[in-house]
């Protein structure tokens, strides 16, 4: 059971990957509720896909359909080219990692682990030489091997579940939330992990997340869901920064929204924040200008900037190494982020002027 077969180094490698998994106007209705609606989608052999959304977009329904406990209601679901909707889930390759994690409470971490190939009448000699070498994989102590899982700490027990779902030796692993339940710092340490365990095995991962950071961070590709549609696939830097809607740009993180409408000469009136604006490209007539926070800055009097707005400073964040700031204009509220300068820190309740430069604005029709 080699391991080291197909790693992925890189996103762009996935993308060159032949497809391992097809869905084809994939629909699932439970009465006259549509909870997947015609999603097409194909996912590279070897790549991390992370599918998020909102609560109710589908992406639950969705996994529970690729892994065999949910019957689509039309469309195809094919591996490597075969359809597989009335495939149940045990002859499937496939693996699914529950948030729950369903571990046996009265057995030991090794017995977990090898629980799947003891099912499979697998020698004993070569079941634990197999749970050693996942218990490395998974950064677990070889001496926990005797240990009862429930002496395990959160993560521990995090990875005893993740060292049983490659023990089926699966072609896909599929995440619902794996790690929702865990503390920050450890949720943060448990998400480079699965990326570096992903890239060392080469497998597929699906994994299903509310955490935009989680999907940032771990992800080769980014589907985002929204009423059982998937708006926009793509890289994490395509996603974040060229997303196709105003719903996708706001999911993955805050944004400034200028509601804006053509005012001719390439130029935009802004419809409800009061200003000129410039953005590049040749957009609709009317729509939201997208700008990140991290795009916007603070400008001193006299600099020369593409577009500008004054606003009043309301209040100041510390997010560690960065600062964020609230600006009002009127009813509404802007946010603009920089680094810690260690200069000294500008007045509150002041007006101030803001701009950007144009190749940082997103234009989007809704």
């Amino acid at each position: 059971m080699n391991m080291q077969t197909k790693p992925v180094t890189d996103p762009s490698a996935a993308a060159t990957r032949a497809s391992i998994l097809t869905l084809t106007n994939l629909v699932k209705t439970f009465g006259t509720y549509m909870a997947v609606d015609g999603i097409d989608l194909a996912v590279a052999d070897g790549e991390f896909l992370t599918i998020v959304g909102p609560s109710g977009c589908g992406k639950t329904t969705l996994l529970r359909m690729l892994a065999g406990l949910e019957l689509p209601t039309s469309g195809e679901i094919a591996l490597r080219g075969q359809v597989i909707n009335d495939l149940p889930p045990n002859r499937r390759p496939t693996c699914l990692v529950f948030q729950s994690l369903a571990l046996f409470p009265h057995r030991s971490v090794g017995e977990n682990i090898a629980f799947p190939m003891k099912m499979k009448g697998i020698a004993p000699e070569k079941r634990r030489a197999r749970v050693e070498e996942l218990m490395a994989l998974m950064r677990l102590p070889a001496h926990y091997v005797d240990r009862n899982v429930m002496r395990c700490s959160g993560g521990e027990r995090q990875r005893v579940a993740l060292a049983r779902a490659f023990a089926y030796d699966p072609e896909i692993l599929f995440f619902d939330e794996p790690l929702s339940a865990l503390d920050y710092k450890l949720r943060k340490e448990l998400e480079k992990e699965l990326k570096d365990i992903h890239k060392e095995t080469g497998k597929t991962f699906i994994y299903i997340t509310h955490s935009l950071e989680e999907a940032m961070v771990m992800s080769d590709r980014i589907a985002v869901m929204r009423s059982g549609r998937m708006l926009q696939v793509g890289t994490p830097e395509e996603i974040y920064t060229r997303p196709q809607s105003r719903f996708v740009a706001e999911f993955m993180g805050e944004v400034n929204v200028f509601p804006v409408r053509r005012a001719g000469d390439g130029m935009f009136d802004g419809t409800r924040i009061p200003g000129r604006f410039q953005v590049a490209g040749d957009p609709a007539a009317e729509g939201f200008i997208i700008v990140r926070p991290e795009a916007m800055r603070l400008v001193a009097p006299g600099e020369t900037v593409e577009n500008r707005i004054e606003a009043r400073l309301y209040n100041s964040y510390s997010l560690g190494s960065r600062m964020q700031f609230r600006l009002n204009v009127g009813e509404d509220h802007l946010i603009v982020e920089q680094l810690r300068a260690g200069g000294p820190m500008p007045d509150l309740d002041r007006e101030v002027s803001i701009g950007w430069d144009s190749r940082d604005a997103i234009f989007v029709e809704a």
